[in-house]
């Protein structure tokens, strides 16, 4: 495969600064969520990615759980970096989560540092990394001191695995505690990750918090699957994900 980036690829791309940080993020971002795992076609998804970069698209956001199965739009990313992004790589942000239920026994899931330090390992060997541009902690753990979880990741970024930290579905409270933490440690929340919409928009009460602590947001669900194209004005089909 010899792909080649097009020329014009930030010729009309927006990228905005992430809170009062240096990172800049374009405009929309590529998220491999549903439909990059095993049961997908690569080629369909290498054409995605491709063409999204082409298009100015930078970021590429993942999680050690999606798929499916688990891990495998991590591996199918990485195939993709291997054959073709690669060379690109410095001009690529890619993010990556862990918080849900990743592998069985007690260190597959949650908050502690011996799972967020295990699954980012994990992911950087499926994806081929050195390191991730940005590490989310996926979900707060109720069963986890929150100072354990915000130490696992501000050590992460001192080992240089990950540059940057996010924090994902945390609640107000939730979010003004991490970020007082972090403050302590010296090692800041870049970016929060929440589900926001047109339609959805009870996570504005997250702003003034995100504002005040100098970070970025950013949304999930923007569409809310789908329901804001128009694609289902006829109705839901019963076998969509929009109909859960």
């Amino acid at each position: 495969m010899n792909y080649a980036a097009k020329d014009t690829r930030y010729d009309t791309m927006v990228y905005n600064r992430c809170g009062t940080g240096g990172l800049k993020l374009p405009a929309m971002s590529f998220g491999l969520w549903h439909n990059f795992g095993y049961g997908s076609t690569y080629s369909n998804a290498r054409e995605m990615v491709l063409g999204a970069f082409d298009m100015g698209i930078t970021h590429f956001d993942l999680a050690n759980n999606y798929g499916p199965p688990e891990g495998s739009a991590e591996e199918t990313f990485g195939k993709i970096l291997q054959s073709d992004l690669g060379k690109y790589r410095d001009e690529l942000i890619i993010s990556t989560k862990a918080g849900y239920y990743m592998w069985p026994g007690p260190y597959g899931d949650g908050g502690s540092k011996k799972y967020l330090t295990a699954s980012l390992d994990q992911s950087l060997k499926r994806m081929g990394l050195d390191y991730v541009d940005i590490y989310y902690h996926h979900r707060p753990d109720k069963e986890t001191p929150l100072w354990e979880t915000m130490d696992a990741l501000a050590g992460l970024v001192h080992q240089g695995k990950a540059l940057y930290i996010g924090l994902s579905n945390y609640n107000r409270e939730e979010l003004m505690e991490a970020v007082e933490i972090l403050k302590e440690l010296k090692v800041p929340c870049t970016i929060h990750q929440h589900h926001y919409s047109m339609v959805y928009r009870e996570n504005e009460k997250l702003l003034p918090v995100i504002e005040a602590s100098g970070m970025g947001a950013i949304a999930f669900c923007p569409l809310e699957q789908g329901i804001l194209t128009g694609k289902y004005l006829n109705g839901i089909p019963g076998d969509s994900r929009a109909a859960g």
